[in-house]
């Protein structure tokens, strides 16, 4: 399970047809920090789920052979249900284009999954995303992973209780607010196929 809270910085939305597209892009001083994380998000039809799930995971072989997936997950609840996450880690922008040029010239990629999948999105979301300087990204003890990592969403609950009568916690949570211009908070749970679990 994974309980994933994250602070947006939302630059600029780019809007297609269909499947909707939005994704937000780096600005200031961390964008020069090289490797970075995009974030994805597919929401998809309700009946189209499952379908989605098992192409991926048949051809994941696929993608995998361009860019490192971190984590892929279905969306347990949080806003909109019927929604995959997944993060894929990227050396720097260079990198993340020549990726995205050889996905477009991989016919077997394109043929057994692209294109059958592309009815069954109604729309995508990409952020980039940076570590913060203190963090580092490493597989947990257990199964049970999360970017903010709680052993159930029982524990999580408590946790939260307990940082609101810290007053470390609260002092942080006060001086950062002016910094977050939206927050949303999704429950995830790993697909078969995930790295992290």
């Amino acid at each position: 399970m994974l309980a994933l809270r994250r602070g947006l910085t939302r630059a600029l939305a780019a809007r297609t047809l269909a499947p909707q597209v939005c994704s937000s892009f780096a600005t200031g001083p961390r964008q020069y920090d090289g490797t970075f994380y995009e974030f994805r998000t597919y929401y998809l039809k309700p009946s189209k789920m499952n379908e989605f799930l098992e192409n991926f995971k048949k051809n994941i072989h696929l993608r995998t052979a361009h860019s490192e997936l971190v984590g892929y997950w279905s969306v347990e609840f949080g806003g909109r249900v019927n929604k995959v996450f997944h993060i894929w880690k990227y050396d720097n922008f260079a990198h993340r284009t020549k990726v995205r040029q050889a996905l477009a010239k991989d016919k077997e990629w394109q043929e057994q999954f692209l294109i059958p999948n592309l009815a069954l999105i109604d729309k995508q979301e990409s952020e980039i995303t940076y570590l913060v300087p203190w963090c580092k990204l490493e597989k947990p003890p257990k199964e049970v992973h999360v970017l903010w990592w709680n052993e159930s969403v029982d524990s999580r609950a408590a946790g939260r209780h307990r940082s609101h009568e810290d007053p470390r916690v609260v002092a942080a949570v006060r001086e950062s607010v002016n910094f977050l211009e939206s927050q949303q908070n999704m429950l995830l749970i790993p697909t078969s196929f995930s790295p992290l679990k």
